[in-house]
């Protein structure tokens, strides 16, 4: 054999030699390859291979079961809050005053005094002056603070919208939450000024934001301010973009606005009509009782004509509650 081809065939057997070591050195991919295909295929889990479809579907799954539970135990809370009764001293702090119970008793006690006194020096029925008394003394106080209340409950609605885009428009910019309150408690309109600076004090002095939301529900009941509250109960146990969910609430709550001046403006032809039929027969009585003093006078001065003012007085109320009803749409 020439020393060129005994060099050549060394050379083969070298080559053969490493490849097949290589070759029982390195794992077979292909059938792991197909193995993982017929798994695939009949759907059945690949061993050593990440879960990532599952995963993601198992923390969807918990993450709506703590929305559930978050709302539930919200729900929980609230119906508990509206079976107990509404304190005076609530409705006082929902009217904005800084009043005491037992300041409002003394006021409403000399009005009905007063009342009663000026109303028995027109020498009525004691009965009428018993009345007039008990009405201006327990009535009026309570009606006037339900005006204030409803006024004040208004104009909160009507800057609220704006306050959540002060938020939104600073979470966006990177501030925290607790900032974006605090310009509301500085820059904000009356009275939800008044309500942050409230909620900006009690974080400071450690109240939860979720706590302090729920104090301020108290002194403004209403369902904007519950949603609000709602947001951020959930964003604070689940995680989320907190804009985006505050953007939307204020979508919500402006559309909520759009459509309640849709409904006053459609029923404010009821309303004009029943304050006209409401104030007609005490406008005519004044008038008759001007015009011509004597023929209203028995109405007054006897004892019939008295109760027939009584009697008319509470039908005309009772008619009045009535429209009322028929014509106010809360939402």
């Amino acid at each position: 054999m020439s020393p060129d081809i005994a060099f050549i065939a060394a050379a083969a057997c070298a080559f053969v030699a490493v490849a097949g070591v290589g070759f029982a050195l390195t794992p077979s991919g292909e059938p792991k390859t197909k193995k993982s295909r017929l798994h695939a295929a009949v759907g059945a889990p690949v061993k050593n291979q990440p879960r990532r479809g599952v995963n993601a579907q198992e923390g969807q799954a918990n993450k709506r079961k703590q929305i559930q539970d978050s709302l539930k135990e919200i729900e929980d809370r609230q119906k508990a809050e509206r079976k107990k009764t509404v304190t005076l001293r609530a409705r006082i702090e929902q009217a904005g005053l800084d009043w005491s119970p037992a300041k409002f008793w003394i006021v409403s006690g000399i009005l009905g005094g007063v009342t009663a006194i000026v109303v028995l020096f027109t020498g009525l029925n004691p009965l009428l002056v018993l009345a007039s008394g008990v009405i201006a003394g327990l009535g009026l106080p309570r009606w006037l603070l339900a005006v204030m209340k409803g006024r004040r409950l208004k104009k909160f609605t009507a800057n609220f919208s704006d306050a959540l885009d002060v938020i939104v428009r600073g979470i966006k910019s990177g501030l925290p939450l607790n900032e974006c309150l605090k310009i509301i408690a500085r820059e904000g309109e009356t009275p939800v000024k008044q309500e942050f600076q409230l909620l900006v004090e009690g974080i400071g002095v450690g109240v939860d934001v979720d706590e302090g939301l729920r104090r301020m529900l108290r002194r403004v009941p209403l369902p904007e301010l519950s949603f609000f509250a709602i947001v951020l109960a959930i964003q604070g146990k689940t995680g989320g973009n907190l804009a985006e969910a505050l953007s939307n609430l204020s979508a919500v709550l402006r559309a909520r606005k759009m459509m309640r001046e849709k409904v006053g403006a459609l029923s404010a032809e009821a309303k004009a009509s029943a304050m006209i039929i409401g104030s007609l027969p005490p406008g005519v009585g004044t008038m008759v009782s001007i015009i011509s003093p004597d023929y209203m006078q028995p109405m007054f001065t006897t004892s019939l004509g008295q109760m027939m003012l009584i009697g008319g007085g509470l039908w005309m109320a009772m008619g009045i509650l009535t429209m009322r009803g028929m014509i106010n749409f809360k939402m």
